[in-house]
């Protein structure tokens, strides 16, 4: 049976009353990081590709790296102020019966949407890829673009 003590008498040390809350906030901290992952556990893995999202006075580049991936195969689309890559990643299968000790190599389908800070204009949108690097040109909409306004005396 267990018992609970709703006052500190006869007790000899001073107790706070909120020292329960203190303890169950505490356990629920615990527990939040344990289901979602502490503020420390940096990046969550399968997360693919990896890229960086730039921009210069005209354009938006993304550069994305697609190890293994054949081009031709990506689907890019592009609306407004929203860009999608997706595809599929194969990895090969061992032959005959391996044991892994490390196995960090995912395949699979995927799919990155990113939404950009302004409109772009999505018909004069460029791909290009190299050395497993897909470059991604964006050109910004007119309406986006930043104007310089020169004031004229009168």
């Amino acid at each position: 049976m267990i018992f609970r003590r709703t006052s500190n008498w006869p007790a000899f040390y001073w107790r706070s009353p909120f020292g329960d809350i203190e303890r169950l906030k505490r356990q629920m901290d615990l527990l939040s990081e344990g289901i979602f992952g502490g503020a420390s556990s940096g990046p969550s893995p399968g997360v693919f590709p990896l890229m960086n999202l730039t921009e210069d006075k005209d354009n938006y580049y993304i550069r994305a790296e697609l190890p293994g991936i054949k081009y031709d195969e990506l689907d890019i689309s592009v609306t407004g102020d929203t860009l999608s890559i997706s595809g599929e990643r194969k990895i090969s299968e061992e032959k005959g019966e391996v044991k892994y000790h490390r196995r960090e190599r995912e395949g699979g389908k995927f799919s990155r949407i990113v939404n950009l800070p302004t409109q772009i204009n999505t018909a004069k949108v460029d791909a290009k890829c190299g050395d497993e690097l897909l470059t991604i040109t964006m050109p910004k909409a007119e309406t986006a673009k930043q104007k310089q306004i020169v004031v004229k005396a009168s």
